[in-house]
């Protein structure tokens, strides 16, 4: 018997709908990689490919042979939705490469599961109605997710399995991937399978979403149990959302795969799952710092008075299509004169290149924000330039661990009167990865306070520094702020928690 052709492509994008469109330029700054590369870059000890590729290729490769038959690798920063013609351009791709390399014996999809184009609310089960359209209904079709996916009725219908994130921060995206490949492996066996899925009215703010603890973490516990103590169960997962999606397919979904189309037993572990959901839907609240509140402790912590503490800028996460620049929580550290400040990333090409044009040691007058935005204001301040670098590196912890990143042309600056340190790049990146400070000559343990622009993937990242009761976020304006009343919602699905308090949920 010949070893099974396995088709692999994938779409990576969080889709925040108050952001700019997502252009090929997005893509191709982070990665977007085709055809035999693909295999190439899985296989080699690093790469900028998403995690589930190399970790879908080294379990494929353990248990048995098989023959690769990579299409599309396209993966871009949380932004806003896909520009419509470049989605489209994908998927005339990803259709030829699919077309090209029939027969095919199995299909596996490393989609991120929350992107969406300016014309399609639905790319992911469009991208996934594309493939059945290709294949057929008989080859099977297993799907990887980010757990902040926003999953389709359609997408689970067109999809043999589909298995989601367990851990926030993400740090098992390779161990998700491999459990794909034992279900394919499976399913190229013979075995078939059977699927439930259940929307909640119940689009919690991301910051509850974690998986150390809190109603989301019970949640993913109670998921692997049931797998642990339930053969016929294949997979249970339980999606937090990206409610910043704005769409109707937004909330937290259970979507459970059971093996030899056992369908009650697929029907009773999402009910069970489903209802705790519910029933737990008011721990889902968490207290925010206030800006005074946090530059009173940054001051403290400066002052040794208290612990070092680092601060999660949420409102301004570019993992979540923030722009990394708003200067909310910069300016009042700053003017309160806390010490041992390190602050990053701070996205702002036009204030990179001129530091990178006066070279290490210069000072001069740095204007943050020079054109403004929204949420963007200006921020003005003397500074020295005391590191230079290209940008470019590779991780050592957390959910970059392996992985390589690229920031564009960086500086460290050291900010006249406060001493805050501030990394400000090119490219928009989140911070939660210690090596893009250290980089910069930072010791991290040596700060009395560190500011991220990250929502939560830093908890993984900077875990050796600072403890969890260290660790605090603050209520800052942006694009991916924890406090959902700020936002005009448009197309969510409502009454949900808790932005309805009157909203209600009950299986038929």
């Amino acid at each position: 018997m010949s070893p099974p052709r396995i088709a692999v492509l994938g779409l990576h994008l969080e889709a925040n709908a108050f952001a700019p469109p997502t252009t090929l330029a997005d893509f191709a700054a982070q990665c977007l990689v085709r055809g035999e590369e693909i295999s190439a870059q899985a296989r080699a000890p690093s790469s900028a490919l998403p995690a589930e590729l190399p970790g879908f290729y080294r379990r494929m490769d353990e248990t048995g042979p098989w023959v690769p038959c990579p299409v599309l690798v396209a993966n871009s920063p949380p932004g806003g939705p896909i520009e419509q013609g470049v989605f489209l351009s994908f998927l005339d791709e990803m259709r030829r490469g699919l077309l090209a390399s029939l027969p095919l014996d199995g299909v596996y999809v490393a989609n991120h599961g929350a992107s969406s184009a300016t014309g399609d609310e639905d790319s992911d089960g469009t991208m996934l109605a594309m493939i059945r359209e290709v294949v057929g209904p008989a080859v099977p079709v297993v799907v990887t997710h980010d757990l902040h996916c926003n999953v389709s009725e359609r997408l689970v219908a067109l999809s043999d399995a589909l298995i989601v994130y367990r851990t926030n921060p993400h740090v098992d995206m390779a161990a998700r991937a491999a459990e794909a490949a034992d279900a394919l492996r499976e399913m190229l066996a013979g075995m078939r399978t059977a699927k439930s899925f259940i929307r909640l009215p119940l689009i919690p703010p991301t910051v509850t979403l974690l998986t150390d603890n809190g109603p989301y973490a019970d949640l993913i516990r109670e998921a692997e149990a049931m797998m642990a103590r339930d053969r016929r169960l294949l997979n249970v997962s339980v999606a937090g959302g990206f409610v910043f999606s704005d769409l109707p397919k937004c909330g937290i979904t259970v979507t459970v795969t059971a093996r030899d189309r056992d369908q009650a037993a697929a029907d009773e572990a999402a009910r069970i799952l489903a209802e705790r959901g519910w029933a737990d839907r008011h721990r889902h609240t968490r207290r925010l710092l206030s800006l005074e509140e946090a530059a009173a402790l940054a001051v403290a912590a400066g002052e040794g008075r208290e612990k070092p503490v680092i601060f999660s800028d949420a409102g301004d996460n570019p993992g979540g299509g923030g722009r990394g620049s708003t200067t909310y929580t910069l300016r009042a550290l700053h003017e309160a004169g806390a010490k041992g400040v390190v602050l990053g990333l701070f996205v702002d090409p036009a204030l990179a290149e001129e530091a990178h044009k006066l070279g290490e040691g210069a000072h001069f007058h740095a204007v943050f924000n020079r054109v403004e935005s929204e949420f963007s204001r200006r921020f003005e301040s003397g500074a020295r330039v005391v590191k230079l670098t290209d940008g470019k590196g590779t991780g050592r912890r957390g959910t970059m661990a392996g992985r390589d990143f690229e920031l564009g042309r960086t500086a460290l600056l050291e900010l006249d009167g406060s001493g805050m340190q501030v990394v400000v790049i090119s490219l928009r990146r989140q911070c939660h990865e210690p090596r893009t400070l250290e980089m910069h000559g930072i010791d991290i343990a040596q700060a009395r306070t560190v500011v991220v622009k990250s929502r939560g993937h830093f908890r993984a990242g900077f875990d050796e520094f600072f403890p969890p009761d260290r660790i605090f976020e603050v209520d800052s304006a942006g694009l991916t702020s924890p406090v959902l009343k700020n936002f005009n919602w448009r197309r969510l699905p409502r009454p949900s928690f808790p932005l309805d308090a009157e909203a209600e949920f009950a299986l038929g």
